[in-house]
């Protein structure tokens, strides 16, 4: 077994990508080596695998790399912030590890769907496709703590959001977001800012390395000034 962490090195002719490597066995590494698949998986096989051709799979340091031709480099490298190291379920009820979100600007937002400020799924989605491409993910979690809005299941929530919204950014589970019950990722932000959420549609911005996290009230539109500025200077820190 490795160490929980991430790491990335560049060869002659290819790239590596950053790979996940908690708990992982040798042998489920072994047992991709040399196929086309892209992206090692864990053991919760919870990674998206693409096929954009292996090129080799090593083990250095004691740690897992996989190298991919034509693959951009990923620049950082490092452990999982604390703020993002948590094991969660996304709303389809795969493992989602947050993880592998280290290294982009992170946008999270508790949602609900018969909510006043519903309507800034819309927003949320403009603002994904504006800046996916610079390193955002938003990641929405839906929360009945508030008004009870969120009523419904994650399969009914899932079905709401893609055909109203076509919402295609992560959606965690429905969880709580209020203390004392609030979920690990909620608490971790709660405790990086000192406010934890009044209503629906709070809104969390973390930068690429987790050690700045910016808290945002529901009545702040996903599009605001305000939240604009702060993700273009997260998104364009060196």
């Amino acid at each position: 077994m490795w160490k929980t962490g991430f790491v990335a090195f560049e060869f002659t002719g290819c790239h590596l990508i950053i790979v996940p490597v908690s708990s992982i066995s040798q042998s489920k590494y072994i047992s991709i080596y040399n196929t086309s698949l892209a992206l090692a998986y864990d053991h919760l096989g919870e990674y998206e695998l693409k096929n954009i051709g292996l090129a080799c799979l090593r083990s250095l340091l004691g740690m897992a790399v996989v190298c991919v031709g034509y693959a951009p480099l990923v620049a950082l490298a490092g452990v999982c912030p604390a703020v993002l190291d948590h094991q969660l379920n996304s709303i389809k009820g795969a493992s989602a590890n947050l993880c592998q979100y280290s290294g982009k600007v992170v946008l999270v937002v508790n949602t609900a769907s018969n909510c006043g400020y519903t309507s800034q799924y819309e927003a949320l989605q403009t603002v994904f496709d504006k800046y996916r491409e610079q390193g955002l993910v938003v990641v929405g979690v839906p929360s009945n703590d508030f008004g009870k809005q969120e009523p419904g299941t994650n399969a009914e929530v899932a079905e709401f959001c893609e055909r109203l919204f076509k919402v295609k950014f992560p959606m965690l589970e429905k969880a709580s977001v209020s203390a004392p019950s609030a979920n690990a990722l909620h608490e971790a932000l709660a405790k990086a800012t000192g406010q934890r959420p009044k209503w629906n549609f709070h809104k969390y911005l973390i930068s690429r390395d987790g050690k700045e996290v910016l808290s945002f009230a529901s009545n702040v539109a996903p599009t605001a000034e305000v939240l604009d500025r702060a993700l273009v200077r997260l998104l364009t820190a060196k």
